[in-house]
């Protein structure tokens, strides 16, 4: 996907530091607003793969820090629940002069209170998600616990937060007392969408139970399985993503993700990296892929490696070849299945090979053909299997010519 780093003002004139994340072609389809949990920031893990599954079905997405944290200004301490609602607010106001208002506003833990109070004050808002969201704010005051009767005590106390140190004052916890989730709720007028894991050590599931009976219709509720509050499995946040897409696209009045016209003329494969991370996306003649390397590896296992996408490209040959043959003999091929697998071999260890010396690359090939054939037809579509052109290609002597050019944000 594509980014922007941007920056926007708070309603103190304070610059608040955002990334806009873009579908690949940059033509998105809407904009979504997302609020970060508590003492959190823009970048963490679980906000970065949600975005990703967004930006696929085409719908942007703009996530800042809110003041006081990760790369904005402001003093954390002399802020509060009120003051995150305002930054969205402020947020969606820079949406609306820069690009597009934002149409949905998600928000995980105390973000999800966030953007279900702030929803009355985006107009444009017209679908919200809230994920592993308390009920009520002052949730936080007990998972505080005796912290909280220091703060009372003496105005202010230090609270450390996964790590990291913060300092609360007492016109946070006073501030609270004020927020009426129940009467947010009632009149949000919106469609709601909630998301929370029954394995929420951090904000219990009736929480999700409170939120939902509150809300008027349409909402709807999704169970994360067995995920924890932070979404830290990868495959949790990638998950209420496509969700949450999915559910979006229905309220807000926009059409999932087209893909570009394709041309005839053009069978150029195009991919991408950004500054972080091995996730590289690729545009393929028109269809939008994805590309990364396992977690062993350095990678966050979100699609196939390259030698993966190479042999498969060596399979789908293969297939298809056998798939065209079989039919112009009209011969009783019902499937065709090819197994690979790749290696890097010692080149003393092949017999059959020309190099002997140093390392080569090999790929095993296993075919299984269905169907009632006798032994001349399969012997005969082994034959076959090897003049697919991608194998051809890969057996023959290749010319790769590279040159730089000057950077064209269109390609994608």
């Amino acid at each position: 996907m594509q980014f922007k780093k941007l920056q926007f003002k708070n309603k103190d004139g304070q610059i608040l530091s955002a990334r806009l994340d873009l579908p690949v072609d940059g033509q998105p389809a809407a904009f979504a607003l997302f609020a970060h949990c508590f003492t959190c920031s823009k970048n963490t893990k679980a906000i970065a793969h949600i975005s990703r599954a967004l930006t696929h079905e085409g719908i942007a997405v703009l996530r800042f820090d809110f003041t006081g944290l990760g790369e904005s200004e402001g003093d954390f301490a002399d802020t509060n629940f009120s003051s995150n609602v305002d930054d969205l607010v402020a947020a969606a106001e820079f949406l609306k002069s820069d690009y597009q208002a934002p149409k949905i506003l998600i928000g995980h833990s105390l973000g999800g209170a966030a953007v279900i109070q702030a929803a009355g004050r985006i107009p444009s808002s017209k679908a919200v998600v809230a994920i592993a969201a308390p009920a009520d704010p002052q949730h936080l005051t007990h998972a505080l616990g005796s912290v909280t009767q220091t703060i009372e005590r003496h105005g202010e106390a230090e609270v450390n937060l996964a790590g990291r140190t913060f300092k609360l004052k007492k016109q946070f916890l006073d501030d609270l007392q004020f927020i009426n989730m129940k009467e947010a709720l009632k009149n949000l007028n919106k469609a709601l969408l909630v998301l929370h894991s029954p394995m929420d050590e951090t904000v219990a599931i009736d929480n999700a139970a409170q939120i939902f009976q509150a809300a008027r219709h349409p909402k709807s509720f999704v169970s994360l399985d067995k995920a924890d509050h932070l979404l830290s499995n990868p495959d949790d946040s990638l998950y209420a993503g496509s969700v949450i897409a999915a559910w979006a696209l229905r309220y807000i009045g926009a059409a999932r993700q087209k893909e570009p016209e394709k041309r005839v003329d053009d069978n150029r494969v195009i991919t991408r990296i950004d500054k972080s991370g091995l996730v590289t996306d690729i545009l393929a003649n028109s269809h939008r892929l994805v590309a990364d390397e396992p977690i062993s590896s350095g990678g966050s296992n979100l699609g196939p490696t390259p030698y993966d996408y190479l042999m498969a490209g060596l399979g789908a040959c293969t297939a298809m070849t056998l798939r065209l043959y079989a039919d112009r003999k009209e011969w009783p091929l019902d499937s065709v299945t090819v197994r690979l697998s790749h290696q890097k071999i010692h080149a003393a260890d092949c017999e059959t090979c020309e190099t002997q010396e140093g390392r080569l690359d090999q790929i095993e090939r296993h075919i299984e053909l269905a169907g009632a054939l006798d032994d001349q037809q399969k012997e005969r579509l082994l034959q076959i299997a090897n003049r697919c052109p991608v194998h051809r290609t890969l057996k023959s002597e290749i010319a790769i010519q590279t040159e730089l050019k000057a950077y064209d944000q269109t390609d994608f």
